[in-house]
C-alpha cells in the first residue's frame, strides 16, 4: 500500500478503535504480546539481516541498539502486557461542574485519533508505540528507518495477527512501507489524516519534523543531559552516578553527555572520574573531552567548539569545571536540550536552587539521568521523552496520548 492509502485506511479505522471497551483493548494487547513471542524466530531472522547489513555503516553502540535477542523480544512482549494492566486513560472525567443555570459540564479524556510515529533504529519502539496507542484508543501508524525495516515489519506482522486473533481489525496498526524521506514528509504534512506526529530519533529527525510538519508535532528525544557535581557532593556517590549515567547504555537519550564539577572538588573528583571511566580492564572506556580547567587536572582530549553541544550517543563525555551552582545552571541553560539534568549534593538549599532554576523535563537530585523512562516512572513503556512544554513533557505514557472534550447536558437550555 502507498503511504496515502495506509493513512486513509488508518483514519477509517480510528472511529471503531476510539469506542472499544477497556476489556476489548486489553484482550487485544495480550493477544499481540502472545503473537510477538510466538513469532520470535521470524523476528530474530529478520533482525539478523538488518544487523548484518548495518555492520560497518553505523557504530557498534548503534548496532547494539538495533540488535534483538530472545530476552529483548520477551521484554517487548512483557512491556505490552504491562500496558494492558494499566488503567484505561479514555473516558476519565477530568473535571465536572454545574453552572448557576443548571447546565452540567464534564471534561472527559478521549483518544487523539491517528498517531504517527517516525523513528529510527530501535525495534522495541515498534511494540512500545503500538501498545500505547492502541490502549489509549488511537490508531498507530509507524514509519521506521531503513536500517530496522525488516525487524519492524516482522514485529508489526505478528502484532497485527494478534489483533485479528482478538477479533479486531488489523488496520488499527500499520507500518509505512516506504522508508524514503518522501514518506516522512508525507506524514509530516498529512493534514486531516494524521492527528499527532511523534518523531523519535536524533537531532536531524526532530529538526526536520519541527521545520516541515503541518500536523501537530511533539518534539522528543534529543538529550544533551548534564550532571553537576557540587562542592558538597558525596564524591563516591557522584562517581557511581556518573558511571551509570554515561557508561551503562550511552546510545540512549537519557545518557549523560556532560559532567560539570565545582572547582572546590575538581582536583579530588576529576582524577577519580578519569581512573574509573578510562580503566582498561572494563569492557568499554570513555573518551573525555575537557575544557581548559579540567585539562589542567587530568589527561584527555581538549574540548572542541561543539563538544558541549553534542549528543554523542557513544562513550564520549564532555567535562567542565564551574565556579558554583549558579555557573552550572547558566551553562545548562545555554547548552541543554531540556531533557534530563542532575545535581549531586548533600546541601538541600543548593539542590532546591538547582531544581527550581533548571528548565528541563526531568531534574534529578542524587540520582542518574538514566531513570528518565516510562517504565521507570511507572507509566509502562513510553512513546518518547517530550522536551517541549505544551501538551506533554517528559516520558509520554497513556495520558499524554489523549486529548479531551466537553460534554454538556442541559434540560432545554437556550442562551439569551
Amino acid at each position: 500500500m502507498t503511504t496515502q492509502e495506509i493513512l486513509q485506511t488508518a483514519k477509517a479505522a480510528s472511529v471503531a478503535l476510539s469506542t472499544l471497551t477497556t476489556d476489548q483493548k486489553n484482550n487485544a494487547l495480550l493477544a499481540m504480546a502472545d503473537a510477538l513471542e510466538a513469532a520470535a524466530p521470524a523476528v530474530l531472522a529478520a533482525n539478523g539481516l538488518d544487523v548484518e547489513a548495518a555492520r560497518g555503516s553505523i557504530s557498534s553502540v548503534m548496532v547494539d541498539r538495533l540488535a534483538l535477542n530472545e530476552a529483548r523480544i520477551a521484554a517487548m512482549a512483557q512491556g505490552i502486557r504491562e500496558v494492558a494492566a494499566l488503567p484505561d486513560p479514555v473516558g476519565r472525567v477530568l473535571d465536572t461542574f454545574v453552572r448557576p443555570d443548571g447546565l452540567s459540564i464534564r471534561k472527559v479524556a478521549v483518544p487523539v485519533g491517528v498517531v504517527a510515529i517516525i523513528y529510527e533504529s530501535r525495534p522495541n519502539v515498534t511494540s512500545d508505540a503500538a501498545a500505547l496507542t492502541i490502549k489509549s484508543g488511537n490508531v498507530c501508524v509507524l514509519r521506521g528507518g531503513k536500517e530496522a525495516y525488516r525487524s519492524a515489519a516482522a514485529i508489526v506482522a505478528a502484532m497485527r495477527q494478534g489483533l485479528q486473533q482478538a477479533g479486531l481489525s488489523p488496520d488499527m496498526l500499520h507500518l509505512i512501507e516506504d522508508t524514503s524521506r518522501a514518506s516522512a514528509t508525507e506524514l509530516m504534512q498529512a493534514e486531516g489524516l494524521v492527528d499527532l506526529l511523534i518523531p523519535r530519533g536524533g537531532a536531524g529527525l526532530i529538526r526536520a519534523c519541527v521545520e516541515n510538519a503541518t500536523v501537530p508535532c511533539i518534539q522528543t528525544g534529543t538529550g544533551i543531559c548534564h550532571i553537576y557535581v557540587d562542592k558538597e557532593a558525596d564524591l563516591a556517590m557522584a562517581l557511581d552516578i556518573m558511571d551509570n549515567a554515561k557508561m551503562s547504555r550511552p546510545s540512549v537519550c537519557n545518557a549523560a553527555e556532560v559532567c560539570l564539577v565545582h572547582e572546590a572538588v575538581a582536583a579530588d573528583f576529576l582524577p577519580r572520574l578519569h581512573a574509573r571511566l578510562t580503566d582498561i580492564s572494563r569492557e568499554h572506556t570513555a573518551e573525555l573531552r575537557l575544557d581548559s580547567r579540567a585539562a589542567a587536572i587530568i589527561p584527555g582530549v581538549p574540548a572542541g567548539e561543539v563538544d558541549f553541544d553534542t549528543e554523542f550517543l557513544d562513550y564520549t563525555l564532555a567535562v567542565g569545571v564551574v565556579a558554583d551552582v549558579e555557573q552550572a545552571i547558566t551553562h545548562i541553560a545555554a547548552h541543554s536540550t531540556h531533557h534530563s539534568e542532575a545535581i549531586v549534593t548533600q546541601n538541600e538549599a543548593v539542590a532546591a536552587r538547582f531544581t527550581a532554576a533548571v528548565d528541563s523535563a526531568a531534574v534529578y537530585v542524587n540520582a542518574s539521568t538514566r531513570f528518565t523512562d516510562g517504565g521507570e516512572f511507572g507509566l509502562g513503556c513510553e512513546m518518547g521523552i517530550s522536551t517541549q512544554k505544551l501538551h506533554a513533557r517528559g516520558p509520554m505514557g497513556l495520558a499524554e496520548l489523549t486529548t479531551y472534550k466537553y460534554i454538556i447536558t442541559g434540560n432545554g437550555h437556550t442562551r439569551g
